[in-house]
């Protein structure tokens, strides 16, 4: 028993701890307020009183307390803080001493209940043991009943199939009969029928008599005793079979007839019903192969009327020369009407027939084998090549042109069928095969026809070629002459063989399916371009070359009349006639070549676009076509090198005819006053330079790359050695050497845009040498210091002052040579 503070007594064994106290949601602070709430309420009005006497131990405004009122406040905290302290002590060792009473218990049950476990699993362990043993017995029985069951029915199987068997026996057995008995009533007497059985006069019943028919026809014509009287020839043996196999067959070919003509009733009736019975029944005799060929046959679109019209469709007016474009328009409606035809009749065909692909065969096959070479005979009518036909009648090109457009258009016709059906029918083989007279021999005609259309314009030009006629103008007409010599080359006429060339190209890619005959066929065309080209180009750079060979004659009568010692009047009349000529022929030599350069280009970029396509597939096709093109363009490539080699002579001609008139002996010999020259050109280089600059022009604009280069780099090395032979004519005083020096400047100024700098260094060697006329003889010999390579044409050039004797420059100048 314990005593509060306020006098009250606890016991602390009254308090009594259960299991039922941590069953459920168990917490440990409701289990120790629930012992220590009778003790608490006291405690903790001790504790608030004490809070506050430690407030009050402080006086208000920070005054401390009074020694009387301290020592009340130690009196006071002398009693015990916590005085139920040992009632709570002693309860918590009563608590203990319960809590582990009531550990031992649980501690007692779990052993029971672990035991019990024990003894109910081993119980349970052995129960399903015993069920596990009964369940194998279960599934041995099991498997035996299965065997046995499986047994019981493939015996049942074997019963049915030998009773369906046993079945079909009696069933054949049955119809062996019936056929023996209808074999022997055609095999009763030759020719009559009238005493065969119902079956096969009743009209409901056509298809079982159909049936039986063939198959008794079949086993009479396979009697062994018929065959081996056929193969003996003995009259005597039994005739077998042979009156039913007589008789089967006139009975067959009457209910054939008879069904066609029920199948033809039907046909005009639009009785689709109807004629899917008869095509049933007569696919009995030779899997309806006769029925399919009537249908066909009968169907309209194969009237002689119909494919009479289709030409008139195609061609239009009889009389007028067909238009290939127009053609192609007349197919295109054509093969559309026939397509739509054929896919109205394949929606009959597969209502009516068992097997519509095999008719679709057969209508296809007649469309391509009958009513389009109908067609195709009248539109192409292939000519001769040993009679050509006339400009007026189309040439060559027609027959080709309208070879190409059907060819297309019955190709397109081809794939269209083919896509409506036609069962296992080779479309496109048949197709090729209407075109085949005319696909062996299509490249030959290619060819011709390109010559055709080449000499065909070049009349139409009035150039005569020279490869029908003697070259030159040996033998040549005056007005031919005239007017071939008046056609310049023009990209416009190549631009036309390339256009002719490209469509032959083109059939021949929609003739040839195969690369190597592509590429073969496409070489050959080309190579008809390539000739073309080259002897047009050739020929044109030809025609161009005599107007400067007429200039070059021109020249040399001026010359000849000069040297004659005609007047001087007349004789520059002619040398500035020829002149004019020259620089003409000059001009148009140029243009002419201008418009070659193009043509190649023009050539060159077909090639690339079109041609090398479809040759570089083909090992060897493409380099050879190369070599091919080389080749044809070297006679053009020698014809313009030629007329360049002319050009120049023409150039230099003129510059030397200008310089022999204008350079006077005066213009190196001025009055040696000491007074310097104008500084001006002399009125012969300014003359030159002028001509130079004017007749140049047209080189400039016609010549590129390094034919431009290799041009004027021979131009200017002529013209310097031309310049320097003209100024070794004359003599030079000083004031003369400053003339030519400064004429060799204005030379060497105008050179610089030839863009040659083996020229620009010989012109600079010029104005170099022409120091030897102003210096003093004494410093002759150090203007050769740096410029050591000019010393051969300084001794020439020193010859030429006018004081080399007078000065014994020979002798002064010994030791530098």
């Amino acid at each position: 028993m314990e005593e509060t503070k306020n006098g009250a007594t606890i016991d602390a064994s009254a308090i009594i701890l259960s299991i039922d106290e941590f069953k459920g949601d168990f917490s440990f602070d409701v289990l120790f307020r629930k012992l220590v709430n009778q003790f608490l309420p006291s405690c903790l009005e001790e504790i608030d009183a004490s809070e506050k006497a430690s407030v009050n131990d402080v006086m208000p405004r920070g005054h401390t307390r009074t020694h009387s009122e301290a020592a009340k406040f130690s009196v006071g905290i002398s009693s015990p803080l916590f005085p139920e302290v040992d009632a709570l002590l002693s309860l918590f060792k009563n608590s203990g001493m319960q809590l582990i009473d009531l550990r031992k218990k649980i501690d007692g049950k779990l052993n029971n209940l672990k035991k019990e476990v024990a003894s109910q699993d081993f119980k349970h362990r052995k129960t399903l043991s015993e069920l596990e043993k009964r369940v194998e017995v279960l599934f041995d029985s099991f498997a035996r009943l299965d065997s046995r069951i499986s047994s019981v029915g493939q015996t049942a199987a074997k019963i049915g199939d030998h009773l369906q068997s046993a079945d079909t026996q009696r069933e054949n057995a049955t119809q062996t009969i019936d056929h023996i008995k209808y074999l022997m009533e055609f095999n009763s007497s030759p020719g009559d029928l009238m005493e065969l059985s119902p079956l096969f006069s009743d009209d409901s019943r056509v298809s079982e008599a159909a049936s039986i028919a063939q198959k008794l026809r079949s086993f009479a014509e396979e009697d062994p005793g018929r065959q081996a009287m056929t193969v003996s020839g003995n009259a005597t043996a039994s005739k077998g079979l042979e009156v039913a196999v007589g008789n089967l067959q006139e009975y067959c070919n009457e209910l054939e007839n008879k069904l066609l003509s029920r199948f033809d009733v039907a046909t005009q009736k639009k009785d689709l019903c109807s004629m899917a019975q008869c095509a049933i029944i007569l696919l009995q005799f030779n899997r309806g192969t006769s029925v399919m060929q009537h249908y066909v046959g009968l169907r309209p679109m194969f009237d002689l009327e119909v494919m009479n019209a289709d030409v008139q469709v195609v061609l239009g007016d009889s009389g007028s020369q067909p238009i290939p474009s127009n053609v192609g328009q007349g197919l295109s409606s054509l093969y559309k009407e026939i397509t739509d035809t054929v896919k109205k009749e394949a929606e009959t065909i597969t209502a009516v027939f068992p097997y519509p692909n095999d008719v679709m065969s057969i209508l296809v096959q007649r469309v391509l084998e009958d009513r389009v070479p109908n067609l195709l005979e009248k539109l192409l009518l292939k000519p001769s090549l040993v009679n050509l036909p006339s400009k007026e009648e189309g040439g060559l090109i027609l027959y080709l042109r309208m070879l190409a457009v059907s060819y297309e258009k019955t190709l397109e016709l081809s794939k269209d069928l083919h896509s409506v059906g036609c069962g296992d029918l080779d479309v496109e083989g048949l197709t090729e095969s209407l075109f085949l007279p005319h696909k062996d021999t299509y490249i030959d005609y290619e060819k011709v026809s390109l010559r055709l259309l080449y000499k065909a314009k070049m009349e139409e030009l009035g150039i005569e070629s020279s490869s029908s006629e003697s070259k030159g103008t040996i033998g040549r007409s005056k007005g031919a002459s005239i007017a071939s010599s008046q056609h310049q080359i023009s990209v416009t006429i190549v631009t036309d063989f390339v256009h002719w060339n490209e469509e032959a190209i083109s059939r021949c890619t929609l003739f040839s399916t195969q690369e190597t005959i592509l590429a073969a066929n496409v070489r050959l065309v080309f190579t008809c371009l390539l000739k073309q080209v080259g002897q047009y180009i050739t020929e044109g750079l030809e025609r161009a070359r005599e107007s400067l060979a007429d200039a070059a004659a021109s020249r040399e009568r001026f010359v000849l009349g000069t040297s004659v010692g005609r007047r001087v009047a007349g004789a520059t009349s002619i040398g500035e006639t020829a002149a004019a000529a020259g620089e003409s022929g000059f001009k148009t030599f140029m243009l002419a070549l201008q418009q070659c350069g193009s043509s190649v280009v023009v050539l060159q970029q077909f090639f690339a676009n079109s041609v090398s396509q479809i040759l570089l597939p083909v090992e060897g096709a493409h380099a050879a076509a190369c070599e091919e093109m080389a080749s044809a363009m070297s006679s053009a490539e020698a014809a313009a090198y030629k007329g360049l080699q002319l050009c120049i002579e023409t150039v230099m001609a003129e510059v030397d005819r200008l310089q022999s008139a204008e350079q006077k002996a005066a213009d190196f010999r001025s009055s040696d006053d000491g007074i310097s020259p104008e500084q001006r050109p002399t009125n012969a280089c300014t003359r030159v330079i002028a001509y130079l600059s004017r007749v140049l022009e047209s080189a400039f604009t016609a010549l590129d790359g390094l034919n431009k280069q290799a041009f004027l780099t021979e131009l200017g090395n002529r013209l310097h050695k031309l310049v320097m032979s003209h100024w070794e004519k004359f003599t030079f005083n000083w004031s003369g050497g400053l003339q030519l020096k400064r004429d060799i400047s204005e030379y060497a100024d105008f050179i610089r845009c030839f863009n040659a700098p083996t020229v620009d260094e010989k012109f600079e060697l010029l104005g170099i040498l022409a120091n030897v006329f102003i210096v003093a003889p004494e410093s002759i010999s150090s203007l050769f210091e740096g410029t050591p390579s000019i010393k051969t044409d300084a001794k020439r050039f020193i010859q030429l002052r006018d004081d080399y004797k007078s000065a014994k420059l020979a002798t002064k100048l010994s030791s530098l040579w």
